[in-house]
């Protein structure tokens, strides 16, 4: 159980990182419709919310190490 856990904050890390570098490459007009952010006349980049995508994505990251031990007995 331990295992799928830490499986799975990887991947949720692996999206928040995707994540933080479409916001840092990216524009706001050219951002996807769904993602917050989106402003269809604006060419801006949205540093904060890549700043906070990168924070989760180290956060996903730090619990799969830790999570990912030894069971214990």
């Amino acid at each position: 159980m331990q295992k799928l856990k830490a499986i799975a904050a990887v991947l949720i890390g692996v999206f928040f990182l995707g994540l933080a570098v479409l916001y840092f490459t990216t524009p706001a007009s050219s951002l996807p419709h769904v993602v917050p952010g989106y402003m269809a006349d604006d060419t801006k980049i949205h540093i904060k919310h890549g700043l906070g995508s990168l924070l989760l994505a180290l956060g996903s990251f730090a619990y799969a190490w830790f999570s990912g031990g030894s069971p214990s007995k």
